[in-house]
Order: structure tokens, then sequence, then C-alpha cells
């Protein structure tokens, strides 16, 4: 059975919303928590976290149990930095990796477990999933196309890799859950809080 890693990207600065975003609370947990509990919850192994920006405070504050820091000292440069980080850091005998952004505290452990059977069951070099408003992250890539990834530059992930494989795309049907949301403002940051308390007042 293919060897299916976990890379989650928690190194960026985070300057729209005033720095140190991966610490930022919900629930009194910091949002890379969520992410991280959703990756060791999924079958992704090993799994990684790269880390920049803040990296001693978020290593003080947030549990990274059972999983590999890579550090990338060259995050001001871009997401594309940490994204060779990790691949140059993954083990030989990984297949693929499914690549999480560490500010999407609502992706669900369901989606993961999708992307993980698509490409088990089709060996697509890229797999995606289709959420209810259509595609979005996180984005399996295969090991035939890390020398690509390799060589993407500037502060984008695996987009331009992407738009220049569309053919070799298989998407994982995840239109029952809706598109995780990027906190990258101070307003996506109040709205994921508000959904949260909604989400908590619901489970009562």
């Amino acid at each position: 059975m293919p060897r299916v890693a976990g890379v989650v990207l928690a190194a960026g600065a985070a300057t729209r919303i005033g720095g140190r975003k991966q610490l930022l609370t919900l629930g009194g947990r910091p949002i890379l928590a969520y992410v991280l509990d959703a990756a060791r919850r999924a079958p992704l192994d090993p799994l990684l976290v790269v880390l920049g920006s803040a990296a001693s405070e978020i290593k003080a504050q947030v549990d990274l149990t059972g999983t590999q820091v890579v550090c990338n000292p060259r995050y001001r440069e871009g997401q594309s930095t940490s994204v060779i980080a990790a691949v140059e850091a993954l083990p030989d005998d990984v297949d693929a990796a499914v690549f999480l952004l560490g500010d999407q505290p609502e992706v669900a452990v369901p989606v993961l477990e999708r992307i993980v059977e698509t490409y088990r069951s089709t060996r697509a070099p890229i797999v995606q999933p289709r959420y209810a408003e259509g595609r979005g992250n996180p984005v399996l890539i295969a090991r035939e196309l890390f020398p690509e990834l390799r060589r993407i530059r500037g502060d984008v992930g695996a987009r331009p890799l992407l738009a220049q494989n569309r053919d070799r795309i298989a998407f994982a049907d995840v239109s029952d859950f809706s598109r995780p949301v990027d906190i990258d403002t101070p307003a996506d940051y109040e709205r994921a809080k508000e959904r949260f308390t909604a989400r908590q007042e619901e489970s009562r």
C-alpha cells in the first residue's frame, strides 16, 4: 500500500493579520492545533510540520507530539520555500504527501481520508478535494512530481503545478463538506470565531 505523508505548512509571517497567526485561538486552543489534530487522525505517516516565523513560540504553545518539525529559515521568501523544505525532508519511501495549510482549522478528517483513498485507488499524481463550493485544499502530490515542486518559486504553494498538470488531477468527492476557510485577515478570524461558537452551542 502506498505510503502517504502529511505536511502542515505553518511557517508564514502572517503580516495581514499582525503575525503569529498560527497561535490565534479558537475555544482557547491555537488554530494550528486543530489542523494537527485532524492530520494525526488521518492515514498520514509521517507527519511533518514546517515552521519559520514565531517557531519558538509555536513549539512552546502547540502540542507537536507525533510530528517531525522542519525549520524553514527562508520562510520570508514565500510559501514555496516551505514546500521545498518539506519535500527535501520526506523519507525516500514516501509515495505521496498531502499538503495542509496551518491556517485552516476547519479541515475535516473525512476529507483527508477520501483524498488518501482516491490516491490509493487511482494512483493519480495529484489529488484535489472537490467541496460543495468547488475544488480546494488540502492537495496530495505524488513523488513523481516532487522534482517539479522543488522548482516552484515565490509566495505560492502547488498552484503552478496544478495549472501545468490539469489533466492529471483526480478529484476526491467531498461535496458533503464545505471548503475550509483560510484565516488571513482579522475579519476571517472573527468569522471563524463566530462559526466555532455556533457549533459549540449546537452541540450542547
